[in-house]
């Protein structure tokens, strides 16, 4: 069976009949956990196991781990620092910045990789313009060439953890205040002034191999009446033609006010799929996920499938090992120390 291109949710903590009824569907391919599917790390890692045996190759598990607002699974797992907690050390320490970016994806990648998951949807590329209150301090910096510096590292941290990177949300959410969860953004700037700023660490991250992009549910109404998630020129275009990435593409959740102008859920799916998405979320709506997937019943994309193969977690471990790894208690004090103190410097190598 094929890796199917929807990505959904579980109810609870452990599968449910309608659960694994819905995961068994040819259309689905994955599948993303939230704060309410983790009760330990014990329990979560019982989840994705039985996730992952019901179909062969296993489904894609994935959860939102970046660390700050947006970290679903806590207790357990190392408290991560927002984003911005590196940004700010690189203005008076940037080899130090790069280190720790470095050590944090890989605490962040190693941590998830211990309990079976297979990405988190990490890092964060947008930059820190000052007005978006969603990303805020999820970003790195508000210098593209510091962001493309310091995601590199990151991502050389997540690698050397078994995990792939995903860079989010391009072509750039950072400049427009509207919160695509509740609303519709509209940027206005030129794409020049894109290609400038914003696109600059994706445009590094994807030379060096980025191995998935999640598109933005903003209007960019300069370039497109439609949002980023479903622009073919964004996508096909730009992202795959210009900037020649090979990679997954995923779409921002569905369920977002930001895709609620393409039409019905079935119509945002074919819309995204069509556009160049290899794979769209469909969260916190049972309902509309199951109507997707019955939308999408003879949808195939052998190109597709092969991508989202390579999103597949390596270097499989389990909790008790990764502790006994002094890298990971010196890890979890090069995190604990920036937050906290960002003047304090370990002296630890890189994981």
């Amino acid at each position: 069976m094929t890796l199917g291109p929807l990505m959904a949710d579980v109810d609870g903590l452990e599968l449910t009949d309608e659960d694994r009824e819905l995961l068994q569907h040819p259309a689905v391919g994955g599948v993303i956990l939230f704060a309410r599917n983790y009760a330990s790390a014990e329990q979560v890692a019982a989840l994705v196991d039985d996730i992952h045996r019901l179909r062969h190759p296993h489904l894609l598990v994935a959860v939102d781990q970046e660390g700050g607002r947006v970290q679903r699974l806590r207790d357990e797992f190392t408290h991560l620092p927002p984003l911005a907690c590196l940004g700010r050390i690189h203005e008076t320490d940037s080899d130090r910045a790069g280190h720790l970016a470095r050590v944090s994806g890989w605490l962040m990648a190693s941590e998830l990789r211990a309990v079976g998951i297979d990405l988190s949807f990490a890092p964060v590329l947008d930059l820190d313009y000052g007005v978006s209150a969603i990303i805020g301090n999820r970003a790195l910096h508000k210098r593209p060439e510091v962001v493309a510096e310091l995601a590199l590292a990151y991502q050389a941290g997540m690698h050397d953890a078994g995990m792939e990177a995903t860079g989010k949300h391009f072509p750039g959410h950072g400049a427009v205040a509207a919160d695509s969860h509740v609303a519709l953004p509209v940027d206005e700037r030129r794409f020049e002034d894109m290609a400038l700023w914003d696109m600059v660490p994706f445009r590094r991250m994807i030379d060096a191999g980025l191995a998935a992009i999640m598109m933005a549910h903003v209007v960019y109404s300069d370039v497109d009446d439609k949002p980023a998630s479903f622009s073919h020129y964004w996508i096909t275009d730009v992202l795959r033609g210009q900037l020649g990435f090979n990679g997954a593409v995923f779409s921002d959740d569905l369920s977002m006010e930001g895709a609620a102008c393409i039409g019905d859920f079935s119509a945002r799916a074919h819309t995204a799929l069509e556009a160049g998405c290899d794979m769209v979320l469909v969260c916190n709506n049972r309902e509309q996920a199951g109507c997707v997937a019955e939308s999408l019943g003879d949808y195939r994309n052998p190109i597709a499938h092969t991508r989202m193969m390579r999103m597949h977690g390596r270097k499989p471990t389990t909790l008790r090992s990764l502790h006994q790894d002094p890298r990971w208690a010196q890890a979890v004090a090069a995190v604990k120390g920036y937050e906290e103190s960002p003047e304090l410097d370990l002296d630890i190598g890189d994981a």
